[in-house]
This record gives structure tokens, C-alpha cells and sequence, in this order.
């Protein structure tokens, strides 16, 4: 991966241009279309764009099974997931904004009853609920974030992340499973020592290119075997 100070600075700029564009849309929305279907999102939502792409195109969810969707932004992943077939989906966000269009999408996509969209900084509001699948596509990137936008792509501290892989380990079944979105503009190797700290392995299953500077991934990672607890 290419993080020299030339490469960071283009991707500062196209995030801050990004954020901008989050902000101004107008009050009633925007709709998107994304991988064939359409997603509408209100200001201050982070877009549907190519970095969900590899996890959505990679994620296997069993009938029945229960997901937790982690950082659910337009509620895109969540959505994707109850298509596939989940029973329930619980979708968590910071960001109020997130959460009205998730909740929108939910409704618009006919999940309504499925699809539970919730406040959560990370897991704490989930109780004490545990997921046969968990998805999170969380800020890729160790920069101060100013505000709940810029929280979206930039991780205060790797605050996040690291809380992330200490904490998930607690809503996740015995033989569950995590699907984990990055990029090659992020800290892959830091996420890669977080999941070996806290007992996980982690394999790339799926990429996909936005262009010739950003590329995307979507890891699988599961608790090493002597850490599995029945």
C-alpha cells in the first residue's frame, strides 16, 4: 500500500470534499442508487459508495440468523443483509442523521419488522444480546475527527477500532462470525494486530477498486480456535 504524504493528502482532500458534500444536500434528501437498488440518505449521512461493496458482495448470512450491523451509516449493509435472509438485524449509529436514514430505508425496502435501527456508541446500547453475524465498516483511518461527520472516515485515536476488537467478542455466539470493511488508505496492519491482540483471525474475502488510488476490502474474521468459548 502506497501512504506516502502525497497519496494522504490527495485522500484528505477527497474525504473533506466528501464531508462537505454530506452536509449540504437538501433537507428532504438524496436518493442513490447503489448495487441495484436505491437508498435514500438525509444530511449528514455518509453515502452509499464502493467501500461497502466488497463486504455486501462477500456477506453470507444464514436463514434465521441474527445480524448486528456496527457503524450502519445509510443502513446499507443492514439492508443488504435482511435480504439475504437474516431473522432479525439490529443496525447501531453515533450520528442522528444516520439513523433517520436507516430507519428510512429500512421502511422503503419493506423490513421494517426486521430491521431494528438503534443509537449506539459502538456496543453500548446493545445490552446483553449476542449475533450469529456482526458487520461494522468503521472509519478507516488514525486522524482527530472534529465532528460526527468527519466520524464516518476519520478514527480520533484508532479510539474506535480498538474498542471495537476488545468489546466485539461479548455480542458475538460462540461460532459467529465478523465481516469487516477497510481499505488500502486505511490502517490495515493496525486492524490486522488488533484482531490478533483480542483472539481473531482475519482473511481478505473480497476487493473491488474505485480507481487507481482507492481500493477496497472486506475481511472475515472469526475467534481463533482456542479462544472460542461454547
Amino acid at each position: 500500500m502506497d501512504n506516502s504524504p502525497g497519496k494522504l493528502a490527495h485522500i484528505d482532500r477527497w474525504q473533506k470534499d466528501r464531508q462537505k458534500a454530506f452536509k449540504i444536500i437538501p433537507d428532504d434528501g438524496k436518493t442513490f442508487r447503489y448495487l441495484g437498488k436505491e437508498f435514500h440518505v438525509f444530511p449528514n449521512t455518509f453515502w452509499p459508495y464502493t467501500d461497502s461493496q466488497p463486504l455486501v458482495s462477500s456477506l453470507r448470512v444464514k436463514p434465521g440468523n441474527s445480524v448486528l450491523d456496527v457503524g450502519t451509516g445509510s443502513g446499507v449493509i443492514a439492508v443488504f443483509a435482511c435480504y439475504g435472509g437474516a431473522a432479525r438485524v439490529l443496525a447501531v449509529d453515533i450520528n442522528p442523521a444516520a439513523l433517520k436514514s436507516a430507519l428510512h430505508n429500512a421502511a422503503e425496502h419493506g423490513f421494517g419488522e426486521t430491521m431494528e435501527v438503534r443509537y449506539s456508541c459502538l456496543f453500548d446500547g446493545i445490552g446483553d444480546e449476542q449475533f450469529d453475524v456482526i458487520t461494522a465498516n468503521l472509519p478507516f483511518r488514525n486522524k482527530e475527527a472534529p465532528d460526527v461527520v468527519a466520524r464516518s472516515q476519520w478514527d480520533t485515536d484508532f479510539r474506535t477500532n480498538t474498542q471495537f476488537f476488545q468489546q466485539v467478542g461479548k455480542y458475538l455466539k460462540p461460532d459467529g462470525r465478523i465481516y469487516f470493511a477497510h481499505s488500502n488508505f486505511g490502517a490495515v496492519k493496525e486492524v490486522r494486530k488488533l484482531a490478533k491482540e483480542n483472539g481473531y483471525s482475519m482473511r481478505m474475502v473480497a476487493r473491488a477498486r474505485a480507481d487507481e488510488t482507492k481500493e477496497f476490502y472486506a475481511f472475515l474474521i472469526k475467534r481463533l480456535p482456542h479462544t472460542a468459548r461454547a
